[in-house]
């Protein structure tokens, strides 16, 4: 048809992720999906065998953006320096109303982590949980932690994040913004390095 621009196998992921922050992963339908992209099911079966093909999609759209990005923009030659601004900007886009789609991203960690039962959501979580908790370790341990303290200290970092998320999620007014999260964010980083 003249004038209608060609979808991409990116742009039906990325609905897809819009679908799961908006409905969970039950929003992984495809012709609501195909009517919200103002196309038909045949441009998605262009680009995809079946349902499970998207999902599989957007869930390395969902890893790409919110594991891979996010580490790649926040990594610095000092450790210190990197732990903070990767708690800032993640912390920051729990709150973020300037961007959307940080906050559907946190939305659709929430609606994932709820939809952990199906089998490509669970090895997505578990795949990008324990890269998550790898670069925090890594980080810790190039503070000075020993191994093990390092480890740990990256899983209360880690939980740290995802409660700031269900937190954002659920109960808004009750994150810290602005410069209320500037010191919340020191006193948790205090707590984090701490002896």
């Amino acid at each position: 048809m003249p004038g209608r621009k060609r979808l991409t196998r990116h742009d039906w992921a990325a609905a897809a992720l819009a679908a799961v922050a908006a409905d969970g992963l039950a929003g992984i339908a495809v012709e609501p999906i195909a009517a919200r992209l103002g196309t038909t099911k045949g441009s998605f079966y262009w680009h995809f065998r079946n349902r499970e093909s998207l999902v599989e999609a957007a869930l390395e759209l969902w890893e790409q953006r919110n594991t891979t990005a996010v580490i790649a923009t926040t990594d610095a030659d000092d450790p210190r320096a990197a732990l903070r601004s990767l708690m800032l900007a993640v912390f920051v886009s729990t709150t973020s109303r300037a961007d959307p789609d940080a906050g559907r991203g946190h939305a659709v960690e929430v609606a994932l982590q709820a939809g952990a039962h199906d089998p490509l959501v669970r090895a997505a979580l578990d795949r990008v949980s324990h890269r998550r908790v790898d670069h925090l370790t890594s980080l810790f341990d190039r503070l000075g932690f020993a191994p093990a303290d390092a480890r740990h200290r990256a899983l209360l970092a880690f939980t740290a994040y995802l409660g700031q998320v269900r937190l954002a999620t659920a109960t808004p007014g009750l994150v810290p913004r602005g410069a209320d999260l500037d010191g919340y964010l020191d006193r948790l980083l205090a707590a984090l390095t701490g002896p």
